[in-house]
């Protein structure tokens, strides 16, 4: 199931925080960047990709907030999938996390 808006309502969350520009992402979506550093990305309406430390990936899917990255398994990358509005706000908070905001 889709989250209809769930890209728009990340990005909108997202573009807020100081020094976050978006961009598309060379796989398709929107690929969001503080500096030259890729913060995490969205592909339509159902799943976005967040890279963390390989500790911190861990702790995320034992907490079962996200899954393991569906192309780079063994990365620090992190898959979460949309499929309720409860979703887009884990993503959201993990994106925050990513950069320590409050």
């Amino acid at each position: 199931m889709l989250v209809n808006s769930a890209k728009e309502k990340i990005k909108n969350s997202v573009m807020k925080w100081e020094g976050v520009i978006s961009e598309p992402h060379r796989f398709g979506g929107i690929e969001f960047k503080l500096g030259k550093r890729e913060i995490g990305h969205v592909h339509g309406n159902y799943l976005v990709d967040i890279p963390f430390t390989k500790k911190i990936k861990d702790e995320i899917l034992s907490a079962g907030l996200a899954n393991q990255h569906h192309v780079l398994p063994k990365s620090g990358w992190i898959s979460k999938y949309l499929e309720t509005p409860q979703d887009v706000d884990t993503a959201i908070e993990l994106l925050r996390d990513l950069l320590n905001l409050p």
